[in-house]
């Protein structure tokens, strides 16, 4: 293994390469499943988008998981690949891997089994929308084991470096999604079962494709049936490491529930803008969301590498690129926000709620920008109890604020978008007092991965 973008020349150079091709391939994720509301909204109706939108908390649930616990063995393969212990990397990737398809194929029974309990009685989704949604998400959840194994396989070659791997697989994924969408919603009209049919076909094409790509490319990966080994004691290390990250993502996912339910309080038409906004911040946020990954990857290289210097100038670096780029970001959509929501064929009335809840959200990138990507730092750090303790407090005032600020005349249903205000701004506070604190640095030291392998 000799990538070394990350622990050699200036960090900056660095960490905008690796940040790159991770973008991209958020940026691909997000468009794909983007396909899915812009085809619905407009070749199915409103109803169908409102649908398929009171599902998004549920599908961001499962995919926190998938994304947790990636994250996690992406931390312990890039701490081992800055170490130089290429075997021992062989063996938690194996052991991670298998973990992976195992939660995957239980996710895929769970999501299945509580699809119309948790939209009618957690999520409180209109009567109107209950057999529609649940039949949506039904069919997506049979996607979700080929949605934890290409995580883990994205999360294993971060991991050493290959941040462009991503954006291959996930480009192949969206070309596949795109086009099944306009055969299945708009030529067969199958509506939301088109577009779950649709996104699980391209979840198994991404995954195939990294599959292949890892087992090609890298000798060190190219397993035998029989050479895949599962170490509990290496799995462990992957759920001990991803549990804060997965908890993370999960609380924000579970806290949208109870701001979903305030949101559906307000009808059909607050529930369609609510999704569609939904999507555009995330596309607002994957700049900075991409440079956590890379911060959590570039710190624990370094550590692994007993670099721990560049570590301090890589976060510097990192927080000077993510304000830039949000500026840039806030510019574009107060400019471009109407043209931007009318592409989703929302309603009128729909359509100006999306409108003003996008640029709320641009002039809350400012103070978010600040400090998410140093949540990544923690990460890398074997620091993340931390990360997720400012996720939940962020998250935590987010849903207190709509639902106590929301009983106020003058600013009733608006606090659906001006609660990230009250949550970023506390989030960016914890986030830098814990940072100038230094007890972070307590447990930045290179980690000691063993198993029964490693005492002959």
């Amino acid at each position: 293994m000799t990538n070394e973008t990350l622990l050699t020349g200036r960090p900056w150079k660095g960490i905008l390469t690796f940040m790159f091709p991770v973008f991209m391939g958020l940026l691909l994720q997000q468009f794909y499943n983007t396909a899915d509301t812009i085809i619905v909204g407009n070749f199915a109706g409103e109803t169908a988008l409102a649908a398929v939108g009171a599902c998004g908390v549920l599908t961001m649930a499962f995919l926190a998981l998938a994304n947790g616990f990636s994250a996690g063995a992406c931390v312990l393969i890039s701490q081992l690949f800055g170490a130089g212990e290429d075997e021992k990397m062989r063996r938690q990737a194996s052991s991670s891997l298998l973990l992976m398809t195992g939660m995957g194929l239980a996710a895929t029974v769970v999501g299945v089994l509580i699809s119309r309990f948790a939209l009618r009685y957690l999520l409180a989704t209109p009567e109107s929308l209950i057999d529609m949604a649940d039949t949506y998400f039904k069919i997506y959840s049979l996607g979700l084991v080929f949605q934890f194994g290409y995580n883990i396989i994205a999360g294993i070659l971060r991991g050493i470096g290959d941040s462009k791997a991503t954006l291959y697989f996930l480009l192949i994924a969206s070309v596949i999604n795109i086009a099944l969408d306009i055969v299945f919603v708009y030529n067969f009209r199958m509506g939301v079962t088109g577009a779950a049919i649709a996104t699980d076909i391209a979840q198994i094409a991404s995954c195939v494709a990294a599959f292949a790509y890892m087992m090609k490319k890298y000798p060190l990966f190219r397993w035998k049936p029989k050479e895949f080994t599962f170490e509990w004691t290496l799995a462990r290390q992957t759920l001990q490491r991803g549990f804060p990250m997965a908890l993370q993502q999960l609380i924000v996912s579970l806290g949208f529930v109870f701001i979903q339910r305030a949101v559906n309080s307000y009808g059909e038409a607050m529930t369609a803008s609510f999704s569609v906004a939904q999507k555009i911040e995330t596309y607002m946020t994957l700049p900075s969301s991409a440079l956590l990954t890379t911060q959590a990857t570039y710190t624990a290289q370094n550590i692994g590498a007993g670099k721990p210097e560049r570590v301090i100038t890589g976060a510097k670096h990192t927080v000077i690129l993510s304000e830039l780029i949000s500026i840039c970001i806030l510019s574009v959509v107060f400019v471009f926000a109407a043209p931007i929501v009318n592409a989703f064929g929302l309603g009128t009335e729909a359509a100006g709620y999306c409108t003003a809840h996008i640029r709320c959200v641009a002039i809350c990138l400012i103070p978010f920008a600040s400090y998410y990507p140093i949540l990544g730092l923690f990460q890398g750090a074997n620091n993340s109890l931390y990360s997720t303790f400012v996720a939940t407090s962020a998250l935590t005032v987010r849903v207190i604020s709509t639902y106590v600020l929301q009983e106020v005349p003058a600013i009733s249903y608006r606090m659906v978008w001006w609660n990230a205000l009250f949550g970023w701004g506390l989030g960016c506070i914890l986030t830098w007092v814990h940072f100038f604190r230094g007890k972070w640095k307590r447990n930045a030291s290179s980690p000691v991965v063993t198993s029964a392998a490693d005492h002959p």
